[in-house]
């Protein structure tokens, strides 16, 4: 009984080391578009064929890593939200934009989930990430509705916006090194590079304002 539980523990302090390996290289290589399982596994310190006693695949891996970021985007949202009633439009859009700035390589893979993760891998573990993500984006929805004056439908639009527009935003501002080469040589084209933070705030912020006046309680 000991063995075995000591042998649970090593294994999730091993997916947890590799989950940490993935998103740090991920910030430092400009995105997970970038990542392969060798260098992930060296920076996890263990051999590159031990990852496969964890994970099927890099895209469970970063399933996995998106599944995580669910639990954190809920954490942040719901701490920001306390105890507060008073949060109008203007207030729900900077909790969500703040709480998305806070995770980029979350954003980051919104865009890759529904492109790839999802498909490529088994049913059961697509169900388990369809259950918890959702699971998560019904707390928060319940708890920025309850914390002010927009209503649980006027939120969930708002999410659903938040995560289309953190998703591509985060690519747009994040180019790849031939596209930020070719925005030097051709200025006239680096505005769509945008700043992320700032016009995910703009555009949620309008759009909060929109639903709250437009769409039905």
């Amino acid at each position: 009984m000991h063995r075995r539980a000591r042998s649970t523990e090593d294994k999730t302090r091993r997916s947890e080391d590799l989950l940490a390996a993935a998103e740090a290289l991920a910030l430092e290589l400009g995105g997970v578009r970038h990542l392969t399982l060798a260098p992930v596994t060296e920076r996890a310190g263990l051999h590159r064929t031990g990852v496969r006693r964890y994970y099927a695949s890099k895209e469970e891996l970063l399933l996995e890593l998106a599944e995580r970021g669910w639990g954190r985007w809920r954490g942040a949202v719901k701490d920001e939200v306390g105890d507060r009633t008073d949060l109008g439009p203007a207030q729900v859009a900077e909790v969500l934009t703040e709480t998305l700035v806070s995770l980029p390589v979350f954003c980051d893979l919104l865009t890759h989930v529904p492109l790839s993760l999802e498909g490529d891998v088994d049913i059961e573990r697509a169900r388990r990430y369809k259950t918890n993500s959702f699971a998560a984006y019904d707390e928060m929805a319940s708890a920025l509705a309850g914390a002010g004056s927009m209503t649980l439908p006027q939120i969930e639009g708002l999410l659903t916006t938040a995560l289309s527009l953190a998703a591509t935003f985060w690519q747009v501002s994040h180019p790849t090194p031939t596209l930020a080469a070719l925005y030097e040589q051709e200025p006239r084209w680096a505005h769509v590079a945008l700043d992320f933070a700032p016009k995910l705030r703009h555009l949620l912020e309008a759009t909060a304002y929109g639903l709250a006046r437009t769409a039905p309680a």
